[in-house]
């Protein structure tokens, strides 16, 4: 719980500013103590009569206040608080950030602060994927800066892409994983991304289109609830999220090893495209054109993960969820899987060509359970890995 954590939340100028107020009304619902600051340019989005009534004492917006300085001061404003949060954090303020910039009181707070400092970005795309503003994100994460966001989606300019800021509730998420308040606090997770290269030869190998991007979505949403999460990776160009711990994997059996070496864990999601089969008799030196015709592969059938981390042991965890990578009759194709897998529940997607779901940024997902099955509307697979996230912690905070 985050009850009575103090946040100074510093409100940076930009359409986004707007959420800030709902932000600070779900802090307050969850017994937080909410301090304000505002950027002069934020003054311009929202008022500080409005961002002060919700949060119960005034905003700060002057750093040469003789009065906010006898009563407060900005030594004090950065160190009474819990963690720092910026939202929204525009380029600007992330670039003052970065080169140690004080010309205002938010920047002055955040160069004097000594607690953690948690920003949700928020602006246009090309800004947002600049070079410039890369490289101050990069120079921040290395200073152990969070960052929640930015969401993809829909600008207030009509262009598409990242930079919308998170929303408030995952914003919340977030402040209650960084202060280890998560609703998975003390729970552990094991997640399974990627594909798995069956090896043919030391040069060739069987492989599927899997780009590990909803399985390192889904590790990142769990460890942003506060669960200490395990990522066993195949072969995958995505980075590694914040404060999950991986494994990185190349074969089934591999993965299936490092799954078992994971174990005990409160909750696994098996999200990685594993190969069905390998070859039996891989080739220790690359195969030649001989003019005889191609090899003869021999096909031997790998183990099954899901189903082995699903049977009942002593160490099978609480909840354990699948997924069922479909082309056709994706629903019943999945309830049939879930129940020869013996998983407790199943996300199933349509795989088909032309879906983009392999290797694209969104997934339209049914989660199947043994009360039935519910669809999700299309969203981004970060969204996906948020929602299922959410879902499990519901799902653990109902059992007690």
């Amino acid at each position: 719980m985050i009850r009575g954590k103090r946040i100074l939340l510093i409100i940076s100028g930009g359409i986004a500013a707007y959420k800030a107020l709902d932000l600070i009304r779900r802090l307050r619902e969850r017994g937080v103590l909410v301090r304000c600051i505002m950027t002069r340019s934020a003054t311009e989005f929202v008022t500080p009569l409005a961002v002060g009534a919700l949060a119960g004492e005034r905003a700060y917006v002057d750093l040469f206040s003789l009065s906010d300085e006898s009563e407060i001061g900005h030594i004090r404003l950065a160190r009474e608080a819990d963690l720092v949060v910026v939202a929204p954090a525009t380029a600007n303020l992330l670039a003052r950030m970065a080169t140690g910039l004080a010309d205002d009181l938010a920047s002055t707070v955040l160069l004097a602060t000594d607690r953690p400092i948690l920003v949700a970005p928020a602006m246009n795309v090309q800004m947002w994927l600049h070079p410039a503003t890369r490289a101050n994100v990069a120079t921040l994460a290395a200073r152990g800066v969070s960052m929640v966001g930015p969401n993809e989606g829909p600008m207030a300019e009509a262009e598409t892409g990242p930079g919308r800021m998170a929303e408030p509730l995952e914003i919340v998420a977030a402040i209650e994983a960084k202060l280890g308040c998560g609703p998975l606090e003390g729970r552990t997770a094991l997640v399974t991304s990627g594909p798995t290269h069956e090896p043919i030869d030391p040069v060739r190998y069987i492989a599927n289109r899997s780009s590990g991007k909803q399985g390192h979505a889904i590790a990142a949403a769990l460890a942003r609830l506060g669960a200490r999460t395990v990522l066993v990776t195949g072969p995958t160009a995505e980075p590694v999220p914040p404060g999950v711990t991986a494994v990185p994997v190349e074969t089934a059996r591999d993965m299936l090893a490092a799954c078992q070496a994971a174990l005990p864990v409160d909750i696994v999601v098996c999200a990685a495209a594993v190969a069905d089969w390998r070859v039996g008799d891989r080739a220790e030196q690359k195969l030649k054109k001989g003019g005889e015709g191609p090899p003869q592969l021999t096909l031997v059938e790998n183990p099954d993960i899901l189903a082995t981390l699903s049977a009942p042991s002593p160490h099978r965890p609480a909840l354990v969820v699948g997924f069922a990578a479909e082309t056709e009759k994706v629903l019943e194709h999945a309830a049939a899987k879930r129940a020869r897998k013996g998983c407790d529940w199943i996300l199933a997607n349509d795989v088909s060509p032309g879906t983009g779901t392999f290797g694209g940024d969104t997934n339209t997902v049914h989660l199947v359970t043994a009360e039935g099955s519910e669809t999700w509307p299309t969203m981004s697979k970060r969204d996906v890995g948020d929602r299922l996230a959410r879902r499990i912690a519901d799902h653990f905070g109902s059992a007690q």
